[in-house]
């Protein structure tokens, strides 16, 4: 095994383990809700942006339709979102967040940030701003191999 390979396998094990522990420590305010961090990003999504058609937020978290069907579901029975069907395209189906949905992200999301900003804090401001960077070009490489 090379340098090269010895090194790119250490930094793939690197960023895994990174990933998962952050993860897990950025989803405990979003569990405390009795929600799983798919239901949070669609609806933080709608929170933040708006209106949105069910394919495109698929799309913007990274979905697959059957996946978020059965999310949108969930959180449709809950009261948090619900469906609006396009009048111009019967094909196109919007979801839209419920007061109720606005009020609990209301709760959730400064919890949420301040969690994701306190296990940001161990990197220096420069620091986050060179990782960004790395690993925005990283996910950019990686992307157009495909």
């Amino acid at each position: 095994m090379t340098k090269d390979t010895e090194r790119a396998l250490k930094l793939f094990i690197v960023l895994s383990r990174a990933s998962k522990v952050i993860l897990e420590e950025a989803h405990k305010p979003i569990e405390k809700f009795g929600l799983n961090p798919t239901e949070f990003a669609v609806l933080e999504l709608l929170f933040h942006r708006g209106r949105q058609p069910i394919q495109k937020i698929g799309q913007k978290i990274l979905l697959r339709s059957g996946s978020m069907t059965y999310v949108v579901d969930k959180l449709e029975k809950r009261g948090l979102l619900e469906r609006i069907f396009c009048e111009e395209d019967k094909r196109v189906t919007y979801m839209s967040i419920t007061s109720e949905g606005k009020d609990l992200m209301t709760s959730i999301f400064p919890e949420n940030a301040e969690s994701i900003e306190s296990i940001m804090a161990a990197l220096t401001v420069e620091e986050q701003e060179l990782a960004i960077d790395l690993i925005r070009k990283l996910g950019l490489s990686v992307k157009s191999l495909s």
